[in-house]
């Protein structure tokens, strides 16, 4: 006999006392199997192997594993959200012997002239180490200063150094986005980054417009209807709407750039027309 032998008089099961704890162990070992299960930004990075093509070192510098996150959509000036990670956060390879930098895209294209610029305004004196684990937003947004220090020295052409300045203007609001409601700094911090991605942006804006009138397409990669929709969409934020609204229409009425843009620049319009605040 146990003491809970017997219950059948109730209309109840007897209790075996080897399941009184059981749930709590089901539960206890359900709770460890969700912590192995836990997904971490590291999960998607890899250390990749570069050589410089300045000082030719070889190094590592973290990267997205292709094809392992995904994309959820993007806010109106194109910057990509996605689900696991902020990739922008890995777009920058530094090399840490020589200081050479720039966006994982254009590492290797640079001319034997531009090696001898970096060499003479960056290498001298350059210190850096390559931040262990994650990258965190400030690791981030410094290795894109490092690259438009690069960018300076070695003369990069317009569309270049605006296309980097947009997406440290990008990352800088991912660090935003980041920030702890609950920190006591919280609303400092808020308007730091408000500012800084303001810096930014209005700098990609005038290059974006230098680069429309002294290049050609590709403009970083990007055709003319996304370069125009770009300029309209920072142009309206920056308050020149006599830019946007004139580059919106002539996408809008193109009957052979991408549907999508067009139909982006419906929207910004329809932003414009009722007075919502664009970013």
């Amino acid at each position: 006999m146990g003491l809970f032998s017997g219950m059948g008089k109730f209309g109840l099961k007897d209790i075996d006392e080897k399941d009184i704890f059981a749930e709590k162990e089901e539960k206890k070992a359900e709770e460890q199997n969700n912590k192995k299960k836990e997904v971490l930004e590291s999960d998607f990075l890899i250390d990749r192997t570069y050589v410089c093509p300045v000082c030719d070192e070889s190094f590592k510098s973290k990267t997205v594993k292709s094809r392992s996150v995904r994309l959820l959509g993007s806010d109106v000036d194109l910057r990509p959200k996605y689900q696991q990670l902020d990739c922008l956060k890995y777009d920058v390879v530094v090399c840490p012997s020589c200081g050479y930098a720039s966006l994982a895209r254009t590492f290797k294209n640079i001319y034997d002239s531009q090696k001898k610029l970096v060499s003479e305004n960056i290498s001298q004196g350059f210190r850096y180490n390559e931040p262990e684990g994650i990258y965190t937003y400030d690791e981030a947004i410094e290795r894109y200063q490092i690259a438009f220090a690069n960018a300076m020295a070695i003369r990069q052409i317009d569309s270049e150094k605006a296309y980097l300045c947009l997406r440290m203007g990008w990352t800088i609001r991912g660090k935003r986005e980041s920030l702890n409601q609950k920190d006591p700094h919280y609303q400092e911090d808020v308007k730091a980054c408000i500012d800084d991605e303001n810096e930014a942006l209005k700098i990609a804006l005038d290059g974006f417009l230098a680069a429309r009138t002294k290049e050609s397409a590709p403009y970083a990669g990007m055709d003319q209807s996304t370069l125009d929709y770009l300029i309209a969409v920072l142009s309206a934020k920056f308050g020149k709407i006599d830019v946007a609204a004139k580059l919106l229409s002539s996408l809008i009425s193109s009957m052979t750039i991408n549907p999508r843009i067009k139909e982006r620049a419906r929207d910004v319009k329809d932003m414009i027309m009722s007075g919502e605040k664009i970013l």
